[in-house]
């Protein structure tokens, strides 16, 4: 079945005990389970959040990225090698947690760019790192689904195309696919024809508006992703992720400089229209 959550990067990018009020209203609204973005130094944290939400019944999901010291795809090979270390950290923080799947653009490093298009050497590289940290996820009961970004913020897989080429050469079934309705709807051509040719190895989707805002206020045609899912049988999570600048910081990272929608504005009426639109198209 599918499973609906809520990031609350929406208000934090830090692991602390002024998430639990945050955790405890979207289990009343009626959300499955919260995802958290691995990066706060504070091992301890995640365990105490992670038992949290064991204790409220909200299952976990998380996101991480890769700095430009840690590319999986630099010719450098320590480089490689740091990258593939702080995903198994990241890995072992999402266990503290209680994770079911680690997202995020972890196939190479952030915004950080060549001057040049994605090379096969350079997916060649991260998917051999990919391969490995599959094996470490594997043992932690981990899924990792990399996904595509939009092409302000990484070249190597803004479209499904790419990202399904990197996953045909990581070729490890601990590493799937994940989908981005904000990042799509830059990048492909056709919401429903990304999804159905992503459609085999698809683990994970991000419900993120055109302006990462309110699902459902902006353009992305939703009855359109809707359908594409249930006609390829869709079964795992429906996570809303949106941006404010309520974590300055992480916002001021990301080029968020406005406030698109407010947190409870994105959680309440997001998880009504994603029922809205699973209930229309049988999900």
């Amino acid at each position: 079945m599918n499973k609906i959550g809520f990031n609350v990067l929406a208000w934090s990018a830090n692991m602390s005990d002024e998430l639990k009020p945050i955790l405890d209203r979207l289990k009343k609204i009626g959300y499955d389970g919260a995802e958290f973005f691995v990066g706060s130094p504070d091992e301890a944290a995640y365990k105490n959040i992670g038992n949290y939400c064991r204790e409220i019944g909200l299952e976990v999901t998380t996101v991480s990225v890769l700095s430009p010291e840690e590319n999986l795809i630099s010719a450098d090979a320590a480089v490689r090698q740091k990258g593939l270390e702080k995903i198994k950290w990241t890995i072992d923080r999402s266990h503290d947690l209680g994770s079911q799947v680690l997202c995020g653009p972890i196939h190479s490093a952030f915004a950080t760019f060549s001057k040049a298009a994605p090379q096969e050497a350079e997916y060649e590289r991260s998917a051999e790192m990919l391969h490995q940290a599959g094996d470490y996820a594997a043992q932690a009961g981990i899924l990792l689904t990399p996904e595509a970004l939009n092409r302000f913020e990484c070249y190597l897989c803004n479209t499904m195309e790419q990202l399904g080429h990197l996953l045909g050469k990581v070729n490890h079934p601990n590493v799937k696919a994940m989908f981005d309705t904000h990042h799509a709807n830059m990048e492909e051509k056709k919401m429903g024809d990304a999804i159905r040719s992503i459609g085999p190895r698809l683990a994970h989707f991000h419900i993120s508006e055109n302006d990462r805002g309110t699902p459902g206020s902006g353009h992305v045609p939703w009855d359109e992703t809707f359908a594409a899912l249930a006609e390829i049988n869709y079964q795992g999570w429906l996570t809303i992720e949106g941006f404010t600048r309520n974590d300055p910081d992480f916002a001021n990272a990301i080029g968020v400089w406005r406030q698109f929608s407010e947190p409870w504005d994105m959680a309440e009426n997001g998880f009504a229209h994603i029922k809205k639109m699973m209930a229309k198209h049988g999900l």
